[in-house]
């Protein structure tokens, strides 16, 4: 289990938005962001497992935690990522990966945190950018439980994987594509 501890001037971002695979692989290459880490939030046992996460039962979700600069990217910057990244509109879903540890999420760290994501979501509601409306829960962090260490840095150590190769890659594609000037030198 890990808190989200902070060095002096940063901040604490917690996102579940399907595979934590993809989601790190994108946050490590934005300016900006200090660390990444996978790992699980939400669910009701204390230190789950891969394993235990997979079959659903635990509640939990997969997550990063991203330990970010805001001199350097602003809150509102995460989360337009975020919204870019994964589709925000499927129920428990992110592709072929199913089950409620695959559901979107914020959680939040501060009621600052919590009004961002609530503004942000009912300004791309507006904006009709799905067929559908956004699913994602904005919800109160809870306990941290840092994922195995063969999880951290997945896509950096296996990029010949086929998972990394036809998921996590065009994610990492998309976010260089719309975010170009934010990738870190």
């Amino acid at each position: 289990m890990m808190s989200s501890q902070t060095t002096a001037g940063t901040q604490v971002a917690t996102l579940a938005g399907g595979c934590f695979w993809c989601l790190e692989a994108v946050y490590d290459q934005f300016n900006g962001v200090v660390s990444v880490e996978s790992g699980y939030m939400g669910g009701k046992n204390p230190n789950p497992t891969y394993r235990e996460v997979c079959t659903g039962a635990t509640g939990h979700a997969e997550v990063i935690q991203v330990t970010y600069d805001p001199a350097v990217v602003s809150y509102e910057d995460l989360l337009g990522v975020f919204f870019t990244i994964h589709d925000p509109t499927t129920l428990n879903r992110q592709g072929n990966d199913v089950g409620t540890q695959y559901r979107s999420a914020i959680y939040y760290h501060t009621p600052e945190q919590k009004a961002i994501a609530e503004k942000t979501i009912a300004d791309l509601n507006a904006e009709h950018r799905w067929n559908a409306p956004i699913v994602t829960e904005v919800t109160p962090v809870s306990t941290f439980y840092i994922a195995e260490d063969y999880h951290q840095e997945y896509f950096a150590n296996n990029p010949d994987q086929s998972y990394c190769q036809f998921v996590v890659a065009p994610k990492v594609a998309k976010f260089r594509k719309y975010y170009m000037e934010k990738l870190k030198a």
